[in-house]
């Protein structure tokens, strides 16, 4: 037995590599000896935050996982659930903050590489990726290089991979000013066979790694840049390094021939290089499967020749799968790859030892650590937490002691903004299955069986949402409040909610108050899933997102699924039809505390969130549902963000038909953002069905006036010209992006 002299750290290069003297300490007890450099840059990229959630696992416990639904919950690469006929759906979201900051374009980008391969390496082919963005304000030259560059990565990679990219949001605040959200989620689809997971089993069972070569690009990568926040110490071309470097054909050619290889049943297990590269790959498979592993680390590909073992086993270089092989099919494996022009090389051998080694050419071990060590004995932190000092003071300061505008029609168009030039950026139309893209309260797809490619006459929807404002008040009630919009988003298309993912944004857990706010976050959330009977599947966290010493507001950004039973028509639009009645489902709780209209006014992160009844949201989402799903419904649009004032401009601007309105009482009806109110445009000939089957529901609901004319009146509040609001909801992108050079 080591003495706590031998195993002391002999200088201090754990703490360079971002390891504590605790965490160094209890390496050394696992091993019984000084760990060496190359074992030292394994703990501290596997034991990062980034890989192993150390600060947040003893909370994302508390989420609600299971249904019967449920193929794979947390914990690996993606996500599934059944969703009938025989398909399976995989579901990821992923952050790439740090690098976007760095480097937008390839931060983007390969943000986009990773959660692809996220998915196909469980046997799905990747249908849909969606963007939820968000950046400082577009006064800033910065920030406007930064979402220039963000978004070009995302179209760049998405589009030349041929994934289409069907929906996101894109939100400019001041609160990313120097620390912009890049999340990025993927849907997949497979027949239910095909699920594999990254498994290492069979001693003498090869570990093949495919695809790109190895390279210095993405050293630490995300497992580092995503494990500390920004600070004026170090400059952006210093850290630009760290950012990987993507190819989005490299990626194409790897998923088919994963895809192959998974159809012919030739790999026992995939696992993505993602986070801590040929390190978290090998050992994740090997700690999986209750086995070891033997790397050859001379046998990896090279990008840069004189590379260092520590670089080979820690590098993030995009576009690379291992695949666990049996020595005979090897041949088989091979000629796959190089059909599809994939490089494929043998790099390590499964064992029975339980152990991850790493060894040169001449057989001398370089490294030797238990496989299980890298994951399962990586640090859990309960970091301290508590609320604000302030928070009683906070929740005093109501956003009803605001002046009443004196032209409520002036801070609609003040409010008011379309991100049609971020999405026209991508392509939305590729397989031909979107039905419902970019714009609307959520993208639908045809669901098409994967082998067969037969419709199956059935859909799926996808939203993502999330509101800072909101949780800045309350990251409990404002989380909830973000699952119950999403389920809204869904209902408004006809689909019911099947699972959800979640990028849980937050700033650095060594403040209490940040771990206060991520620890209510998860709550909100749980509550909401519970009482909506959704499955969380998966997600992702990202800490430390703070610059200059100030955390970004906590920022859960969630992604649902859902299921459309019978897709035989286009879902209505967000829009007004000409002739249309307009109802109000739900009820409105006139509070404008976290709103967009009392942040626009200069008061934000005080008050309290209007009231929120889950149960109630529960009966809206499932009138609502039934009625689109009749075709009693010609437009339909959830009420959240900029209120009932914002929704109303957003259905006149789509529909390109104003209305007339009466029975809003104030400003603080207009703007409040009250959760669990729909606004339906129905036909006259079907209003008086659909109030009935509203009425028999238990569902409020009030009619407000009939859509028509080109000005969108909303008595004693509003009246402003259809013409008006389109203009100003078009042009305000292009114009804050034309203000001034986007590099400063």
């Amino acid at each position: 037995m080591a003495s706590e002299a031998e195993l002391a750290p002999p200088d201090d290069t754990h703490r360079a590599l971002g390891l504590t003297d605790e965490e160094y300490g209890r390496i050394a007890e696992i091993l019984g000896r000084r760990p060496n450099h190359l074992e030292l840059a394994m703990y501290s990229v596997m034991w990062s935050e980034h890989c192993s959630y150390k600060s947040s696992r003893i909370h994302l416990r508390r989420f609600p996982t299971e249904a019967p639904w449920v193929l794979v919950g947390p914990g690996e690469g993606a996500g599934v659930v059944d969703v009938g006929d025989g398909i399976a759906a995989a579901l990821r979201i992923e952050s790439h903050n740090h690098p976007s900051a760095i480097e937008p374009y390839q931060g983007a980008a390969t943000g986009v590489g990773g959660i692809l391969r996220d998915i196909f390496s469980v046997g799905a082919r990747p249908i849909a990726v969606m963007d939820p963005l968000r950046f400082g304000p577009l006064d800033d030259a910065r920030a406007r290089w930064v979402a220039e560059g963000v978004v070009s990565g995302i179209s760049g990679y998405g589009n030349s991979v041929g994934v289409p990219t069907v929906g996101g949001e894109t939100v400019f605040d001041e609160t990313y000013a120097d620390n912009p959200l890049v999340n990025v989620l993927c849907l997949g689809v497979m027949p239910t066979e095909r699920l594999v997971l990254g498994r290492a089993e069979g001693t003498g069972n090869l570990a093949v790694l495919l695809g790109s070569t190895t390279g210095r690009d993405g050293i630490g990568g995300v497992s580092v840049l995503a494990s500390a926040g920004f600070s004026d110490d170090e400059s952006d071309a210093e850290k630009r390094p760290s950012v990987q470097v993507g190819d989005p054909f490299e990626e194409k050619r790897l998923i088919e021939a994963c895809l192959e290889l998974l159809d012919r049943d030739l790999a026992v297990g995939v696992q993505d290089l993602g986070g801590a590269g040929i390190t978290c790959a090998t050992s994740e498979t090997a700690a999986k499967g209750g086995a070891g592993m033997d790397v050859l680390v001379d046998e990896v590909p090279l990008r840069q020749p004189g590379m260092e073992p520590f670089e080979v086993m820690t590098s993030e270089s995009q576009e690379r799968m291992l695949a666990i092989v049996t020595p005979d099919r090897l041949d088989e494996v091979l000629e796959i790859a190089a059909r599809w022009e994939v490089r494929a090389t043998v790099i390590g051998t499964v064992t029975g030892s339980g152990r991850l080694r790493v060894v040169d050419g001449d057989g001398t071990v370089l490294a030797d650590v238990p496989a299980k060590s890298l994951e399962e004995d990586a640090p859990l932190y309960d970091r301290p937490r508590s609320a604000p000092a302030d928070l009683d003071e906070r929740r005093l300061d109501r956003a009803a002691s605001l002046a009443a505008p004196e032209d409520c029609g002036a801070d609609l168009l003040g409010m008011v903004g379309d991100t049609r030039w971020v999405w026209s950026q991508y392509d939305h139309m590729l397989f031909l299955n979107t039905v419902v893209g970019p714009g609307g309260d959520a993208a639908v797809l045809r669901l098409k069986h994967p082998t067969t490619g037969e419709d199956t006459g059935r859909g799926l929807a996808l939203t993502t949402d999330g509101n800072h404002l909101w949780c800045a008040v309350d990251p409990r009630v404002g989380s909830a409040a973000t699952v119950a919009e999403s389920v809204l988003n869904l209902a408004v298309v006809g689909a019911r909610p099947s699972a959800m993912v979640n990028c849980m944004n937050f700033g650095n857990p060594e403040h209490p108050e940040v771990m206060w706010q991520f620890s209510e976050s998860v709550d909100g959330l749980s509550e909401a899933l519970q009482a909506f009977g959704v499955p969380c599947i998966g997600g992702n966290v990202s800490l430390y997102n703070e610059s200059r010493g100030r955390d970004i507001d906590p920022t859960p950004i969630i992604g649902v699924l859902g299921v459309v039973d019978v897709l035989d028509r286009v879902p209505p639009r967000p829009a007004f039809v000409d002739g249309g009645s307009v109802l109000l489902v739900g009820r409105t709780d006139p509070v404008l505390d976290g709103s967009q209209w009392a942040a626009r006014h200069g008061h934000r992160g005080r008050g309290s969130l209007p009231a929120l009844d889950l149960d109630a949201v529960v009966a809206v989402a499932d009138a609502v549902r039934g009625l689109v799903a009749d075709g009693l419904v010609g437009g339909a649009h959830d009420v959240s963000g900029g209120g009932l004032g914002l929704a109303l401009a957003e259905l006149a601007v789509v529909g390109g038909v104003g209305a007339q309105l009466a029975g809003i009482a104030d400003h603080a009806e207009l703007f409040s953002e009250s959760v669990g109110r729909v606004l339906l445009c129905v036909a006259p000939a079907d209003l008086e069905r659909v109030r009935g089957r509203l009425d028999a529901a238990g569902v409020p609901v009030v009619e407000l006036g009939r859509a028509g004319g080109d000005r969108l009146v909303v008595e004693g509040l509003v009246d402003v010209s259809v013409a008006e609001l389109a203009g100003a909801s078009s042009s305000w992108l292009p114009d804050a992006l034309g203000s001034g050079t986007t590099q400063g």
